[in-house]
């Protein structure tokens, strides 16, 4: 057996428990640090169909842009930057790239263009960087953070012009790239669609009703444990229902103490998710615990895009095995939350 296989990749969780009514909970900052979001996955537990007011937020989330073969100078369009960049708010990533083997782009909601380049492609660049912080001792792969908001990036400056001519003279980038915009939209996007190859998407949204899902007790579960379990919910393990731990693919049952769901609402929506609409999500169940009259919880998990520059924050995110990077809020009906924030091997502790 391979010493990679034969060793648990190294994580790391960080878990947090606070009321929505304190004053110094960081739910609003901790939603708005995780950027490029593409999926979201609801549990509900005792119900069998989407309430309306939920559904009515699930379709309200934002539509997103697949441009096909972006010049990446094209991001540097001077309309565009007026329109779109310099109004905040704008998420762009490249798409289908791997950031352990190709270059990766991030266009981060305060302006900032970040490039994970390998090596050959950082040295043709011409542009100042650093060394990736997950990079090996070989130093194969570079990181360059360019804000675009600076005075030396505005148009016709000296900064700007030696990047523009370092991506259309020296390092003709092109990729399929994701690109949101909130609130604008696609006019405030315009300028750069209209001179390039694209379409426009609506996140997906599925629903699943459960029966007879054993459950652990929320308030009590180890972090661990709670969130491995609620992973297989979400990845739809049989012996969770079934409660054996003899099913050759899973071992895994439910943790101790437990119970036992009639029913259960499974909900996921996929695509670029801004966390705008993940707050919105947030504010939404919050009221959906306040209606029911059961002593009830809910969670939600957000996960980032595994193949993304960066993950909290500006932090960059690296790959080798798993690039997860994720957070779990379970709600309770007196307000209370509990936060898992969790990442791989290659990122730095969540905040």
């Amino acid at each position: 057996m391979s010493v990679d296989l034969d060793q648990t990749p190294r994580s790391i969780l960080v878990w947090e428990r606070s009321s929505f009514l304190d004053e110094k909970n960081r739910i609003n900052s901790e939603v708005e640090q995780l950027h490029f979001n593409y999926k979201v996955s609801v549990l509900l537990p005792e119900c069998s169909s989407t309430p309306p007011h939920l559904e009515s937020v699930l379709t309200s989330f934002s539509r997103f842009y697949l441009v096909r073969n972006l010049p990446l100078h094209k991001l540097l369009d001077k309309e565009f930057l007026e329109t779109a960049v310099y109004q905040g708010s704008v998420y762009g990533l490249s798409y289908r790239t791997r950031i352990d083997e190709d270059n990766c782009v991030a266009l981060m909601p305060n302006g900032r263009l970040v490039l994970s380049l390998d090596k050959d492609s950082f040295q043709v660049l011409g542009f100042e960087g650093k060394p990736s912080t997950f990079g090996n001792r070989t130093k194969n792969r570079f990181v360059v953070t360019i804000d675009l908001t600076d005075s030396s990036m505005a148009p016709g400056g000296r900064g700007y012009l030696r990047l523009l001519t370092g991506l259309t003279s020296r390092l003709s980038l092109q990729m399929d790239f994701l690109l949101s915009h909130h609130p604008g939209g696609g006019a405030s996007l315009q300028p750069l669609l209209s001179h390039c190859d694209w379409s426009e998407h609506t996140p997906e949204i599925s629903t699943q009703s459960l029966t007879h899902l054993s459950c652990p007790e929320p308030q009590s579960c180890d972090p661990h444990s709670f969130l491995e379990w609620l992973g297989a919910v979400h990845t739809d393990v049989s012996s969770l229902s079934e409660n054996s731990s003899s099913n050759f693919l899973s071992s895994l049952v439910c943790p101790e103490p437990k119970t036992t769901l009639s029913q259960a609402l499974r909900v996921s929506i996929c695509g670029l998710l801004l966390p705008q609409d993940v707050h919105h999500l947030v504010q939404e169940l919050r009221c959906y615990l306040e209606r029911s009259r059961l002593e009830c919880w809910t969670s939600l998990t957000v996960h980032g895009f595994v193949d993304s520059p960066v993950s909290w924050g500006d932090r960059e995110h690296g790959v080798l095995r798993g690039g997860e990077n994720f957070y779990t809020l379970l709600m309770f009906h007196d307000h209370t939350y509990h936060i898992h924030l969790a990442t791989g091997a290659h990122d730095t502790c969540p905040p």
